[in-house]
């Protein structure tokens, strides 16, 4: 019998001699085609292998158990010879946990059963993985949810920058900038590649004048002219765009 499987696994199961005879196999296996139920109508039946090798180091528990694996795709450097087509690596257990509805009743003077279902997350698994994924990555990593630094080309426009932030935050664009009085361009556009902002909105004397906002793609360094009235709308088109 395979050690692994899905809702058709668990149906075989509770048709095994041995198996249909016990009460608690049985709850427990009913248990696992509702579970695969409910996998069903949210379509990830694909995500989900019922495997009976999975065993938990703790006996509180009284369910259903779980563990979750990250798999990544095969990288270049993996030999030719292993490598086919759709193929994915195995990197461990992320996170695992499962049912316990009698846990808490050990610590209740009547022993109620309370239904409990807990997961413990392997952050420092996961802290490795996101590192080695940047490291064999070209894609910059952004450390920040800002959408747009506003800045100013010339001095003594913080008032203008602060006006600018405050419409766009009331618009519900994350952004934000530098509070130094008078920070060199250069500086903040590379605050921006640093944090990984994607488009800056700069304010210059010529531009206030003109009733413009440089609009600027850090990426692509391409730049453009948009009016002050429309600049709100053109940032939020281009933050939904990204």
């Amino acid at each position: 019998m395979p050690m692994q499987g899905g809702l058709d696994l668990a149906e075989k199961l509770l048709q095994h001699p041995k198996l249909s005879l016990n009460e608690q196999a049985c709850a427990g296996l009913t248990d696992l085609k509702l579970l695969f139920g409910y996998l069903q109508l949210l379509q990830i039946t694909d995500k989900v292998v019922f495997d009976l090798s999975l065993a938990r180091g703790l006996d509180y528990y009284t369910g259903v158990i779980f563990e979750a694996v990250l798999c990544q795709a095969l990288q270049p450097e993996v030999p030719a010879a292993t490598e086919q087509k759709g193929a994915r690596v195995n990197v461990g257990s992320v996170a695992g946990g499962g049912r316990y509805d009698g846990l808490v009743g050990m610590f209740d003077p009547k022993g109620r059963n309370v239904p409990c279902v807990g997961v413990s997350i392997g952050f420092e698994r996961i802290i490795l993985i996101m590192e080695q994924k940047a490291e064999t990555s070209a894609e910059k990593i952004r450390t920040t949810e800002t959408q747009v630094l506003v800045a100013s080309a010339q001095k003594n426009l913080l008032d203008q920058r602060y006006q600018l932030t405050t419409e766009l935050w009331t618009a519900g664009i994350k952004a934000e900038m530098l509070f130094k009085k008078n920070p060199k361009l250069l500086t903040q556009l590379q605050h921006c590649e640093e944090m990984g902002i994607p488009l800056v909105a700069i304010l210059g004397e010529k531009e206030i004048k003109t009733g413009v906002v440089k609009l600027r793609n850090v990426a692509t360094r391409e730049e453009v002219d948009v009016s002050r009235e429309n600049v709100v709308e053109e940032i939020k088109r281009r933050t939904l765009k990204s």
